[in-house]
């Protein structure tokens, strides 16, 4: 483990400065680094179950981030007005992913799957390529919040469902458990945040070693009471990140959970590359590939055309749309997902794979010769 950690972080290190020197994401860095080392490259980190393990903790973290910068209160007017461009623009991605994934000659189901993991644009990379000055603060930004919240809340709905439609037991019991146990979860999380949690980061909240144990133990605990009644943990993490994603403290949390949430990015990433099997690729590259320029090209105009609907300008219409004009690592986890309940054969994973490294590249490079970004190409639109 700790040459794989080694090889991970230090090429980690070389190839994120290849993708700031090519100005882009340092995502695409780890994601290729993947690829390079992986069991399907090199074969210098080969252990797959090691491998999946790193990608499960990392999405664990993930999702409970996520949750925690979910912040209702704060942007429940912009909510309602996007509520109707993610719908109409996820409805719109989906079908034109199930068309595009059933001309390249998969089946009903694993096309509507790879149509379902059209219908998100990436948090990270939305977020990651945000100035970290005045844009956050700007409509634009907000706009683009906004969208991303409601799509992680619909991927969220799509992997219950995906678990429901897998369980061993009837649908009717599979969503009687939906319906009654998901609300008990977050009503227990919730009780025990008032009256446990909160409590004791107030009294206990100038120690930061104690403030950074006591979030992941919270983060954890919740994941595992979530796997204990039949939900994921991914699951549990995210409504762990939820109920306390309104407290005074949340900023405060993010903040010291920043180190520990890159270190499992790099890992999180590093996994999904070296999970793509370039051997298996033979046959389905092109629709791929396909597939992910289609994505790259439709989204701005289909964000442009929803929000000027909503009576946004057609320039914050174009900035949307190009900034979420990628697919998302949600996209992954629902093949993932989708695979493990034997919905989806190993061929659709690597489809989607493909496709959205595809738009992580392309997407990433349109917004930096293009909009204000950390890593833009000119010092006019560069935002440190």
């Amino acid at each position: 483990m700790l040459f794989s950690l080694f090889l991970i972080f230090v090429g980690a290190a070389v190839f994120a400065t290849l993708a700031l020197l090519a100005r882009q994401s340092l995502i695409i860095g780890y994601i290729l680094l993947g690829v390079i080392l992986g069991p399907w490259g090199l074969q210098w980190v080969t252990d797959t179950e090691l491998i999946q393990d790193i990608s499960n903790i990392g999405i664990i973290f993930l999702l409970f981030l996520l949750g925690l910068h979910l912040s209702p209160n704060k942007l429940i007017d912009l909510l309602k007005q996007t509520t109707f461009v993610t719908v109409l623009s996820s409805g719109s991605f989906a079908l034109i992913g199930w068309a595009v994934a059933t001309l390249a000659g998969f089946d009903l189901i694993d096309s509507i799957v790879v149509g379902v993991a059209c219908m998100f644009s990436s948090t990270i990379i939305g977020l990651k390529l945000l100035p970290t000055t005045v844009l956050h603060h700007k409509h634009t930004g907000e706009v683009i919040i906004s969208v991303l919240l409601l799509q992680d809340l619909i991927a969220i709905v799509v992997l219950l469902a995906f678990q429901a439609v897998s369980g061993d037991q009837s649908p009717m019991f599979e969503l009687a458990k939906l319906v009654l146990l998901l609300p008990a979860l977050i009503g227990v999380a919730w009780l025990l945040k008032t009256y446990v949690l909160m409590k004791l980061f107030m009294k206990f909240d100038r120690i930061q070693e104690y403030v950074f144990l006591l979030t992941l133990a919270w983060c954890l605990g919740i994941a595992e009471m979530a796997h204990a009644i039949g939900f994921s943990h991914e699951t549990g993490a995210f409504i762990a990140g939820i109920t306390v994603a309104t407290s005074p403290i949340a900023m405060f949390i993010s903040e010291s959970l920043k180190p520990l949430r890159d270190f499992f990015l790099v890992l999180f990433f590093f996994a999904l590359g070296a999970g793509l099997n370039i051997h298996a690729l033979d046959g389905i590259w092109i629709p791929a590939i396909l597939l992910g320029v289609t994505m790259l090209l439709v989204k701005p105009v289909i964000f442009r055309f929803a929000l000027h609907r909503v009576s946004e300008t057609k320039k914050l219409g174009w900035e949307t749309g190009f900034r979420l004009g990628q697919m998302s690592e949600f996209s992954l986890l629902i093949v993932f997902v989708a695979l493990q309940s034997a919905l989806i054969d190993t061929s659709t994973v690597y489809f989607v794979q493909l496709a959205t490294l595809v738009t992580f590249i392309g997407s990433s490079y349109s917004v930096v010769l293009r909009y204000p970004t950390p890593v833009a190409v000119s010092d006019k639109l560069r935002r440190d």
